[in-house]
């Protein structure tokens, strides 16, 4: 199976984008395909072996469009630029003749005017037939297009437009006839005005719409632009200026102070403080050394950097979350079907309701002008353009807003799914926690200092490559505290490491390694060489055996090393999740160091907001039920499942789907990929592994859960809004076309006059666009 997008020429309203995606739904080979009008994009799932890319633009030609070639966002924009001048241009000719017209044919109506227009009936419908004519002629797109439609049984809204404004003009056509011919009367029967003021008013209002769906698409413009023009390289031993596009794999990028660096990279020289807020939204610079990575667009703000370029073109972040952006844009939430259901039998069944009304009303004994009137209202007010653009708009800005925030929607179904969440699962490492131990508690005994306590634990430690002994070792180097050398250094899987150290013997482990008294379930514990948090320490059994020797007051080895002072400490860090370590000098106990795995600053104010939003927290993890249940109650989570496996994560999220929860799942690692496919959505910390992010269906740029908040009230807010768009869709035209079709007269009310309806299509339109513009006001924080 094979995915293209393509881009798609000569759609003009939702009645065009449902009949292309039926005709290519009907396809041999075509195994799915969507089409979003507020994009202009088709995303295609075929078989490459029963039909190919000439096939597909067989289909679309076939339809009545066009398949538009690839072109860079520069080409794209220019492209929408031209066309929108166009419409400027013939709304400006629309308006020029139009208004003149209206003023002429309705002015003597409202006000006497002091010619005899039955004298002058020949000169009067010259005078409107030739205004009309250059009108017609800046709205030739709605012919040609609409009857085009029309002939291929697939009419649009520009066929109702056509069909509305032809039979205007024919009829006043016919009335000029019968003037020429003698019949001063039939001055009367003129509505040159009708069709002109229809034709500018539906211009209008795609100008407007023209406007308001270009601000729609400001995020990707904004994201664009962040990406600098030329880099400056380093080639044949001299610098070289040129254009990004460029820049090959490899190449040596220099970067000066204040300059935005071109591309992804690792710096190989110069140290610097880069401000990476377009990626992460982190106001604060982020320090550059060698060998650190680089992200294209960030801009370096202190000194000068060499960087090799490791990633170029569509391969970079920057580039990445642009097609991610778009890829969502251009497709389609579950919430727009209906309206596509409805827009794709819309415009023959209000052609069915315009023509029925006429006779209606012919046979009621209504003159032809009257039924004239009633076919043209109903035929322009029923646009489904404000259907079409009710879901599709509303996605647009609102994936466009989630990028600003470094939220970044997969598809619309993600979007849309998100507003549903009622439970949300956090993985732990990496995702609540940072993934990384650092030393938390200092406890040093007797004489020994903490400075000291840890000066002799991480000088010995050097030499270790266990996570715990690294962490012990970058807490006294970010405590600037000098280390010795270490001599004999030896370690014991599951128990600890020792070494000579200043001549003295340092050993640091757990109890059991300590030859602190314990029972035989400890002693199993420390033989099965467990990786794990109890087994290091001895296990839960060692500990209730030390409280119970101490307790006892007994004389023996846990009441040298520290008695029952000792073992509270330990019992009270492994409650709060920590990894206790015991230290000893020459034997004899020094204290303890304890490490754990440190909650993120923002992970509690996230779960507590979460909660508060009446979604349900919980956590999946791998880790002993004691550490887990700590890390819970530290954050606020509802509910723990701990001591899973990886491979089970995926199953407790289907037990919460199987009872009706709307699942969403929160990871980083390979481990999480199975269960964040399982979720309803899958959302991705983006300091996550490639695999879990391929895996997600929401890409959190920042590594920060509270972005999962973010995402959960954009998915609200977008769906709100696409909600009160296809209400007003709706609503506009349930009521409009019976008031068209002469309802409110029937009961004495007053007939809708074929240019008021133009006009309120339009703005109908306009307002749906307006809403979903509201969307741009969005704030995470409220």
């Amino acid at each position: 199976m094979t995915t293209k997008q393509l881009r798609i020429g000569g759609m003009y309203c939702a009645a065009c984008s449902a009949n292309l995606e039926r005709v290519l739904n009907r396809r041999k080979g075509i195994l799915s395909a969507t089409v979003n009008i507020a994009t202009e994009m088709a995303n295609v799932q075929y078989d490459e072996a029963v039909i190919g890319m000439e096939g597909i633009t067989e289909a679309v030609e076939n339809a009545g469009f066009s398949v538009v070639a690839d072109e860079t966002p520069e080409q794209t924009e220019k492209r929408k630029g031209e066309h929108s001048r166009s419409l400027r241009i013939r709304l400006i000719i629309a308006m020029a003749f139009a208004v003149p017209l209206f003023c002429i044919a309705m002015g003597p109506m409202i006000f006497p005017v002091p010619i005899d227009l039955m004298a002058h009936a020949k000169g009067y419908a010259l005078l409107q037939l030739l205004l009309c004519l250059p009108v017609l002629g800046a709205g030739y797109s709605f012919y040609t297009v609409g009857y085009s439609q029309l002939f291929r049984r697939t009419p649009n809204m520009d066929s109702l437009v056509a069909i509305g404004t032809t039979a205007a003009f024919l009829y006043s056509l016919y009335g000029f006839v019968r003037i020429w011919g003698g019949d001063a009367h039939a001055v009367h029967s003129l509505y040159f005005e009708s069709s002109s003021m229809i034709i500018a008013l539906v211009l209008l209002g795609k100008t407007m719409e023209d406007r308001s769906k270009g601000r729609t698409g400001e995020s990707i413009k904004r994201l664009l632009a962040l990406s600098p023009k030329t880099a400056l390289v380093e080639r044949d031993g001299r610098e070289q200026e040129i254009p990004l596009e460029q820049v090959r794999v490899g190449d040596i990028l220099l970067v000066k102070p204040g300059a935005k660096i071109p591309t992804d990279g690792v710096v190989l020289t110069g140290e610097s403080a880069v401000d990476e807020s377009m990626l992460t939204g982190e106001s604060m610079p982020v320090d550059k050394v060698p060998g650190d990575k680089v992200t294209g667009a960030t801009i370096n703000q202190g000194g000068f950097l060499r960087v090799r370029a490791d990633r170029v073109g569509k391969d970079t972040a920057l580039a990445q979350i642009i097609k991610l952006v778009e890829d969502a844009q251009g497709s389609k939430a579950p919430i727009a079907r209906l309206a596509d259901k409805v827009a794709g039998v819309f415009v023959p069944t209000v052609i069915a309701i315009a023509v029925a009304a006429a006779l209606l009303w012919l046979l009621a004994g209504k003159e032809i002008g009257f039924a004239l009137g009633v076919f043209i209202s109903v035929l322009v007010i029923a646009c489904p353009c404000a259907l079409g653009l009710a879901t599709p708009t509303a996605i647009m800005v609102g994936t466009g807003k989630g990028a600003q925030n470094g939220v970044l929607f997969k598809d619309a179904q993600a979007l849309e799914l998100s507003s549903h969440v009622t439970t949300v699962v956090f993985d732990k490492t990496g995702t609540i926690t940072q993934g990384k131990p650092k030393v938390t508690d200092l406890l040093p005994q007797g004489a020994v200092s903490e400075e000291e306590l840890l000066r002799l634990a991480a000088s010995c430690e050097r030499a270790s490559e266990h996570p715990l002994g690294q962490a012990i070792v970058t807490a006294a180097v970010e405590r600037e505290v000098s280390l010795a050398e270490v001599e004999g250094f030896s370690s014991v899987t599951g128990k600890g490491v020792r070494g000579r150290v200043e001549g003295r013997e340092v050993r640091i482990g757990n109890a059991a390694w300590l030859d602190l008294p314990q029972s035989g379930e400890a002693d199993r514990l420390a033989g099965e060489e467990a990786a794990s948090g109890a087994a290091e320490l001895g296990g839960a059994a060692c500990l209730k055996e030390m409280n119970r020797l101490a307790e006892e007051e007994a004389a023996s080895g846990a009441a040298e090393l520290g008695g029952a002072a000792c073992l509270k400490e330990m019992n009270r860090l492994a409650e709060e999740g920590k990894t206790p370590m015991l230290v000893t000098i020459d034997g004899e106990y020094a204290g303890i160091v304890a490490v754990a795995d440190v909650v993120k600053e923002d992970s509690a104010a996230a779960i507590r907001e979460l909660e508060a939003m009446g979604v349900r927290t919980a956590m999946i993890t791998g880790d002993n039920r004691k550490t887990a249940g700590a890390i819970a109650r530290q954050v606020g989570l509802s509910a723990v499942y701990a001591e899973v496996l990886p491979q089970d994560k995926a199953r407790y999220v289907k037990e919460l789907m199987d009872q009706g929860q709307k699942v969403a799942m929160v990871g980083d690692g390979v481990n999480d990929a199975p269960a964040l496919t399982q979720a309803d959505v899958g959302i991705a910390i983006g300091s996550g592994t490639d695999v879990a992010i391929e895996a997600a269906d929401v890409v959190l740029v920042k590594n920060s859960i509270r972005d999962v908040v973010t995402a959960l009230k954009l998915g609200r807010a977008t769906i709100r809004n696409v909600k009160q768009n296809l209400f007003w869709a709706f609503c506009y035209n349930t009521l409009g076309i019976p008031v068209a079709a002469g309802l409110l007269y029937l009961f004495g009310g007053p007939l809708l006059n074929p240019m008021v309806a133009a006009a309120a299509m339009s703005l109908s339109s306009v307002s749906v666009v307006t809403n979903a513009l509201r969307l741009n006001t969005f704030d995470p924080s409220k």
